[in-house]
């Protein structure tokens, strides 16, 4: 499992592409805590992912990935997207 930092990194990634600042996410968390996920001092829960994805106009699964992702390029994109759906169609067929 990747670390709090990287979680922390792809919301600030995200945050700036959606230009979207820490104020911004005020509905759902203050500006300290947005700024310690980024720092990766702290872990938010899911339901909080699913809160920050929603500010950031992006599904809680693209904030994840990003977090796992090497590099947020098209080619990484690919990679990481082709992988996902493989073990995901992978799974469905063992039901």
């Amino acid at each position: 499992m990747r670390s709090d930092a990287a979680l922390g990194k792809a919301l600030k990634q995200l945050r700036k592409i959606t230009d979207v600042t820490q104020e911004d996410f005020g509905l759902v968390s203050s500006r300290t805590y947005i700024s310690t996920v980024e720092r990766g001092l702290k872990s938010p829960t899911l339901g909080k992912i699913e809160q920050l994805a929603a500010v950031l106009g992006v599904h809680p699964l693209a904030l994840l990935t990003v977090a796992y992702m090497d590099r947020l390029t098209p080619k990484e994109v690919e990679r990481t997207t082709g992988l996902l759906r493989a073990q995901l169609l992978a799974l469905v067929d063992r039901k």
